[in-house]
């Protein structure tokens, strides 16, 4: 066998190992990235849930003030009826 033979032979299974160990851990890599954009998006997303949340909580306390303002008026009208009735 000739020296080039012979330096073929044990090269290329080494560098298909370390094409195949170098594509696996690309892979990896880029799995990674794709989850941590994944979490970032859930992130955001959960962001503009707590936001509207707020939202929705400071509408209602003033839908709340609203009420119980239009109570006490109701309330005064029924008694100026009362009394005038």
């Amino acid at each position: 066998m000739s020296g080039s033979m012979y330096l073929l032979t044990i090269c290329l299974p080494l560098a298909t190992l370390l094409l195949i160990f170098g594509m696996r851990y690309f892979s990896a890599i880029q799995q990674a990235k794709l989850r941590f954009a994944n979490d970032e998006a859930y992130r955001q997303l959960a962001e503009r849930a707590v936001a509207g949340q707020m939202e929705a909580a400071t509408a209602l306390a003033s839908i709340e003030a609203s009420l119980s303002d239009l109570k006490t008026r109701v309330g005064t009208i029924e008694k100026v009826l009362q009394e005038v009735g």
